[in-house]
């Protein structure tokens, strides 16, 4: 089960730097608005997980809207809305539990749904709150998403494969998926751990660092790979209700 309370604070306290060390998940958002070219106009949006804002300044970027809804766990995320544009509408709510009260031509989210407990249901309910030919597009990560923090601890999200989200997206037609590996290297495995900090994805534990604990990681980290490299595993997802 994945501690909410504990997902809420982390991604909390790191509002204020998660956009400038998070290379992976821009490279995402953009990637994300350009799969929605050369539909570029849309009369209402919801964006689930909008955080800081990194997928939310790319739309009001690049896309037209009239309606812009943004749902966050993390209420000080309006804040950030409010400074993106007035225009958008904040929503405090875990997205696993929002039930919107309109249907939207857009739905869409970046690196926010590998945190949902029950993803082919979560997937289902949006799905009605699409407009006909309304699309649902988002990214998750898949098996290969920080192998290199599980293979040292052993502990990390249970990410859906490949082939796992291609039965769940059968009932779904027409949509596409498919998945990329985007690899950042660092100077060192405490750069590392600092990295997972500043992007708040470090909210699986409770556990503090001790020094122990930090020299072992080091060493593993070392011995067991030849740089110091993290490993993030897009997947990309875009569903359309024709």
């Amino acid at each position: 089960m994945i501690d909410k309370k504990l997902v809420r604070k982390r991604f909390q306290k790191s509002l204020n730097t998660y956009e400038d060390n998070c290379p992976a998940q821009i490279q995402m958002a953009e990637n994300l608005i350009k799969m929605i070219a050369p539909a570029k106009k849309f009369d209402s949006i919801l964006e689930l997980g909008c955080g800081s804002g990194v997928l939310t300044k790319k739309i009001v970027s690049n896309l037209e809207y009239n309606i812009y809804d943004a749902v966050d766990i993390v209420g000080e995320c309006s804040h950030y809305m409010n400074k993106i544009s007035s225009d958008i509408n904040f929503i405090n709510s875990d997205i696993e539990e929002y039930l919107p009260n309109k249907k939207y031509n857009l739905i869409i989210s970046n690196a926010t749904l590998q945190w949902i407990e029950k993803l082919p249901e979560f997937l289902k309910k949006m799905y009605t709150y699409l407009e006909p030919n309304g699309m649902l597009l988002f990214t998750t990560f898949g098996t290969q998403n920080f192998k290199e923090i599980k293979q040292i601890t052993g502990s990390g999200l249970n990410y859906y494969s490949l082939e796992e989200l291609k039965i769940i997206l059968e009932g779904y037609a027409p949509f596409s998926l498919k998945d990329e590996i985007i690899q950042i290297e660092f100077e060192s495995p405490k750069d590392v751990l600092q990295h997972l900090k500043l992007t708040g994805v470090n909210s699986l534990s409770t556990n503090h660092w001790t020094k122990s604990n930090m020299t072992q990681f080091d060493n593993s980290y070392r011995n067991m790979f030849d740089k110091i490299i993290l490993t993030y595993n897009p997947i990309y997802v875009a569903i359309i209700n024709i």
